[in-house]
């Protein structure tokens, strides 16, 4: 299931991107990028609609994955 961005409590929405982007295997390129900076990046795309918020019933846990142009965002 997608959760909209705005649906979700600024705090909420921290604690998730922060948790995606300490997760282990996450690649932003060739460069060293901070923490901040990471988690900047993910709350672009997120807003720009070039990622997504997924939660999924099942395994009860949260994921931000990428879409593809032209996706719906919600």
């Amino acid at each position: 299931m997608r959760i909209p961005v705005d649906a979700l409590s600024k705090d909420a929405l921290n604690a998730i991107i922060e948790s995606f982007v300490l997760r282990e295997g996450t690649d932003y390129g060739e460069r060293e990028t901070g923490f901040a900076a990471k988690c900047q990046q993910v709350r672009r795309a997120l807003e720009s609609g070039w990622a997504a918020i997924e939660f999924d019933a099942v395994t009860e846990s949260v994921n931000i994955v990428p879409l593809e142009p032209g996706q719906a965002k919600d």
